[in-house]
């Protein structure tokens, strides 16, 4: 952690100094809780000196965690009324904090910080499958970025690290499984929010894996697509749209009449190399 911090002021301060509200079609809900900001911005490890992507910063309580460990970070926020709060933070912090007006979903964070960088966000409900599926279905692999650590709803943080034969696992858990290591690294009650959301929450850390390239993601991504978007039925009939699926089930050998959430992380991975295989 950085030496000679400045002195800021308390988080609940600064939200009624600006007259800050969480805003729900943003998919807004603010953390005050210093010690629970310190904890995840922990996560990743060291970031002293390390540069971090955040998305959705708020009124900044995660942000001067990342800070305070030391790290260079650039900030997308679409909310314009958060935008002096995160201006204040900046000053507090010259040289350390990059703050961008405009939608995270639209921002290549790859090209614009250049750098590796950790991605370290307590992420918008709204879209936060959206982001994670995006990173991590992205073609370059390794990716740029070095690791995730994401704040979801509980029921999307259970299908990222989710195992078969259970109702939570699905495209998301096969994407997240097959280029990297998952894990659920901090549960987080409803009640350190403001407002308290409906439902818990949970961080979850990844770090990416290296991929066998004769994986093609836009196989991989076709596959579950059709399989989990009719999970109920058996692979015979959900993939009989998919060119070639169906015949590479049968040469490994992989029984047609099972169901989607059966099929193992590699067994998928098996099928989508067999389909590509000249």
């Amino acid at each position: 952690m950085s030496d000679n911090l400045p002195d800021l002021p308390p988080l609940r301060e600064v939200i009624s100094r600006h007259g800050l509200t969480a805003n729900k079609a943003l998919g807004q809900n603010f953390l005050f809780d210093e010690q629970l900001l310190d904890r995840i911005a922990a996560i990743p490890g060291s970031l002293n000196g390390s540069h971090v992507f955040e998305v959705g910063p708020g009124p900044g309580g995660l942000t001067r965690a990342l800070l305070r460990a030391g790290a260079n970070v650039t900030a997308v926020e679409r909310d314009s009324r958060c935008l002096p709060a995160l201006t204040e933070l900046s000053d507090a912090f010259p040289g350390k904090l990059r703050v961008v007006e405009g939608d995270a979903m639209k921002f290549d964070a790859a090209t614009e910080i250049g750098a590796p960088f950790h991605i370290v966000s307590n992420l918008p409900y709204n879209v936060g499958s959206a982001l994670a599926t995006g990173w991590l279905a992205q073609p370059q692999w390794p990716p740029k970025w070095l690791s995730l650590t994401l704040m979801f709803q509980r029921e999307v943080a259970d299908r990222i690290v989710a195992k078969p034969n259970t109702k939570a696992y699905g495209r998301l858990s096969i994407l997240s499984q097959w280029r990297s290591t998952s894990k659920l690294a901090l549960p987080v009650h409803r009640s350190a929010f403001t407002p308290p959301p409906k439902v818990m929450s949970a961080v979850v850390h990844i770090t990416p894996d290296q991929q066998d390239e004769d994986t093609d993601i836009t196989t991989i991504e076709k596959l579950t697509g059709a399989a989990f978007g009719q999970r109920r039925k058996m692979l015979r009939q959900s993939l009989k749209s998919v060119g070639g699926a169906i015949e590479a089930m049968e040469i490994l050998g992989i029984d047609i009449q099972r169901r989607a959430e059966t099929i193992a992380v590699e067994e998928w991975i098996a099928i989508a190399k067999q389909m590509g295989a000249k």
